[in-house]
């Protein structure tokens, strides 16, 4: 009889061993590791990376190492993240970009130690109040989703400096942006922007500011009072003038074409004459004949 169990549990191992091909977190697990080995100690960070592991769900053994400070589970195919994060509450760094999710918990606002946050291309509609009580955050992308407004309690996150909301659904830039007055980058772009409201001119910090490809008819002429501008990029619009103070931008430093230069970028939007001719000039050109247009008004 013990001869016939023995067979039985070696045809068990067999079929183990035949099976499919763990994932390499879950085999460093199962091969008598503890969790914690996947850590990374740096020297200012306790790190897990575990990019393009082609995992539906975040494995439970996470919520279980609340020493990590920083966290990427981009490039999967995650489609809800537990209320579990919470538990992570020394999180400096969280990357959830390129899975599939359509929201975040509501426990994110847990993470108050959390600076950076990207939650970029997935297929959110909404971003939770509760991200607001994450009052250290500087940098937050939220591109390439499908979100169309902002909760108010945003104005809270006092520290952002650098927000992302490109390739979204916004048909205008939602007003408690314009509370944040840390921010020095601002990216809107593709989205379904009409207009640029006057309020953007307390956003007196800001250095790039991006709204390309969207259907912007006019700029306001607050916009020339964010003197701090060194790339302001206004590309693929339908803008026929430009307000005459633009002229007070003077940190712009050139006209220009390519997407990383800094300057006035203003190709492909509907110029009415002489504009169009005087743009070849240069920004010199342009802001002389600004001005001068100006003083004859």
């Amino acid at each position: 009889m013990g001869t016939e169990h023995s067979k039985n549990e070696q045809r068990s191992m067999f079929f183990l061993r035949k099976g499919p091909k763990l994932p390499a977190w879950e085999d460093a697990l199962l091969s008598g590791k503890e969790p914690k080995s996947l850590l990374k100690r740096g020297l200012r960070y306790v790190s897990l990376s575990l990019i393009m592991k082609g995992m539906t769900s975040a494995p439970d053994f996470l919520w279980g190492l609340p020493e990590v400070q920083k966290l990427n589970l981009s490039r999967n195919q995650l489609v809800v993240i537990p209320p579990s994060l919470g538990k992570l509450d020394r999180l400096v760094v969280l990357n959830l970009g390129g899975n599939c999710l359509k929201c975040l918990p509501k426990e994110i606002g847990l993470l108050r130690n959390l600076k950076v946050l990207f939650v970029n291309m997935n297929r959110l509609t909404e971003v939770p109040a509760e991200l607001s009580l994450c009052r250290k955050l500087e940098v937050l992308s939220l591109s390439h989703n499908c979100i169309s407004q902002l909760p108010l309690s945003f104005t809270d996150l006092t520290s952002l400096r650098k927000l992302n909301l490109s390739n979204n659904r916004f048909m205008q830039i939602p007003l408690c942006i314009f509370a944040l007055r840390s921010l020095d980058f601002l990216h809107l772009g593709s989205n379904r922007l009409e207009n640029i409201a006057e309020s953007v001119q307390y956003l007196v910090n800001l250095q790039i500011f991006i709204v390309e490809n969207n259907n912007i008819r006019t700029l306001p002429r607050s916009l020339c009072f964010i003197t701090a501008l060194e790339l302001l990029n206004v590309d693929y619009n339908a803008i026929q003038t430009l307000p005459d103070n633009l002229y007070l931008l003077r940190r712009l430093p050139r006209i220009a074409w390519n997407p990383m230069d800094k300057g006035l970028h203003i190709a492909h939007n509907p110029l009415s004459r002489p504009l169009p001719e005087v743009l070849e000039g240069g920004l010199d050109v342009l802001f002389n004949y600004l001005k001068e247009k100006k003083e004859h008004n």
